[in-house]
């Protein structure tokens, strides 16, 4: 297998246009700022991965400790494991959270595809996992609207075969939440799924009672109720609630998800590449799902998360959003609502640079 060390890191602003505005229950975002990266060696492969980062004012922070990090490991051998350790003790006085974390396993993920990239494989092959048909649900759109504009959103949603869609909850009232399932029901086919999002927006109390009325109505999950970190309360939820409970996008390392899991929080967790630590703490956050028999989807970064979950014992449902398509030569492509990890070399990313270069001013 060829050494490769690193030579660079180099990182590309975009803002992309979404088609569908995601409007949850603590903003509504119509443009996704994303941070494209690549990894180069001195070999001449190079790495690519990419950052949701939520608010343009979060980009300047992760190119910061970017460029820092390029420094402290010019010239190191490409081991993620090792990379991940050498960074962790340059910024144990920061602590590995927030934006250094989002660096971080930036640095992971591309790291682990410049690997794959190298050895001539696409990465779910590197991690010695076997093709694996993903259902995928549609997390596209579906915020806080009118239940007529949730309705017609929801009918486009399931084009191309999605067989479930995420709606966003977290009105004033559960009459509302109510009403806005109802709507995308009654649109949608019958054997269409639907998980729902609140997003953080209820207190324990209110939770409680929210949830159990939608014990009726037949959904696939519900998702952060409350705090995400209020582990008590969430599990609390889950021993009282019949539907599912989902938590897991804001799992700060393996260390959230494991103390999660001791409280008994959720029914299933749904790790964030970025956040649980890349390619390195995604494969601890697998093994730890395995352990717990709980099934594990993914948060956002469907092209990352395609390969991950190939390779994630319990894997259940891939979150679908078309964010990347814009700045890519060969977007993930979904069959029937279902996807599977191209064959293409690492991620199989290639960046459109046309596109990066308009989308950059």
């Amino acid at each position: 297998m060829q050494r490769l060390t690193v030579r660079a890191l180099r990182a590309q602003p975009v803002m992309v246009p979404m088609r569908y505005a995601l409007g949850t229950s603590a903003a509504t975002v119509r443009t996704a700022p994303l941070l494209l990266v690549d990894l180069e060696t001195n070999e001449g492969v190079s790495g690519h991965a990419f950052q949701f980062c939520y608010t343009r004012a979060a980009v300047p922070g992760i190119s910061g400790i970017l460029d820092d990090a390029a420094e402290a490991i010019r010239n190191d051998v490409l081991t993620p494991v090792d990379l991940w350790s050498k960074l962790t003790k340059r910024y144990t006085l920061i602590g590995v959270q927030g934006i250094v974390r989002m660096a971080m396993s930036l640095i992971d993920v591309a790291s682990w595809d410049a690997l794959a990239r190298a050895a001539g494989v696409s990465l779910a092959k590197y991690l010695g996992a076997a093709p694996k048909v993903l259902p995928a649900y549609n997390s596209n759109g579906l915020g806080l609207m009118s239940p007529e504009a949730l309705a017609a959103e929801a009918e486009k949603l399931v084009e191309g075969g999605f067989r479930a869609v995420k709606l966003r909850l977290g009105y004033e009232t559960l009459e509302q939440d109510i009403a806005a399932i109802n709507a995308v029901r009654k649109r949608v086919a019958e054997q269409v799924q639907l998980p729902v999002d609140y997003n953080q927006a209820l207190t324990v109390e209110e939770a409680a009672r929210r949830c159990h009325a939608l014990d009726r109505e037949g959904l696939l999950w519900i998702e952060e109720p409350i705090r995400h970190d209020d582990f008590a309360g969430c599990a609390k939820l889950a021993r009282d609630t019949r539907t599912p409970i989902q938590i897991g996008e804001n799992f700060s390392l393996i260390y959230d998800m494991k103390a999660a899991i001791d409280a008994g929080s959720s029914d299933y967790v749904m790790p964030d590449v970025e956040r649980i630590g890349g390619v390195t703490g995604w494969l601890q956050a697998a093994a730890l799902a395995d352990a717990h028999a709980l099934p594990m989807s993914s948060h956002l970064y469907p092209e990352i998360s395609v390969h991950l979950l190939a390779a994630t014992p319990t894997a259940h449902w891939l979150e679908y959003v078309d964010w990347l398509d814009a700045v890519v030569e060969e977007p993930l492509r979904l069959n029937d609502g279902s996807a599977i990890a191209p064959e293409r070399p690492g991620l199989g990313i290639k960046w459109n640079r046309d596109a990066v270069k308009r989308l950059s001013n």
